[in-house]
């Protein structure tokens, strides 16, 4: 799945990865006619901050098989993943993606909310959503996702 969409085998040895080693980690299909159209997974990641260390969830990766883009199905996968965050308590989710793709769910730049990505990126590509209203509240820092991400 992750290889027809994004043309190489390292996001499904990412998901392999996480798979073995997150917790929580989440991980959603979503199927056409018995076959799997689309996948998204949801695992840990920790926010270094000034008042201590705090986890929150990275959406990452996200793929649909390439005929079955631009159908709502990615979006589908977004809603339900962050419905299963929600239902396990997470309040935070993060994000590296699309700047016009992931604020349709409410997602904003990272920075507005005093966060920052290890990783050297565009501001506007990294962002946060709020599951809990107000629960970055103070709270500022470092995203640090797992070491599986810098492993595959």
């Amino acid at each position: 799945m992750n290889r027809l969409a994004f043309g190489s085998n390292r996001e499904g040895s990412l998901v392999d990865s996480l798979r073995i080693n997150a917790r929580p980690f989440i991980s959603l299909v979503a199927v056409v006619d018995d076959q799997v159209v689309g996948h998204i997974s949801f695992s840990p990641v920790s926010i270094e901050s000034p008042k201590g260390t705090f986890n929150a969830m990275g959406l990452a990766p996200m793929s649909v098989r390439p005929e079955y883009q631009n159908q709502g199905i990615g979006s589908q996968l977004v809603r339900a993943g962050l419905d299963q965050c929600a239902r396990i308590g997470e309040t935070n989710v993060v994000v590296l993606g699309h700047p016009r793709y992931y604020p349709r769910f409410g997602f904003v730049p990272a920075s507005q909310k005093g966060l920052r990505s290890e990783y050297d990126v565009p501001d506007d590509t990294f962002m946060v959503l709020e599951l809990a209203p107000g629960s970055l509240a103070g709270r500022t820092g470092l995203v640090k996702y797992r070491p599986d991400f810098s492993k595959v």
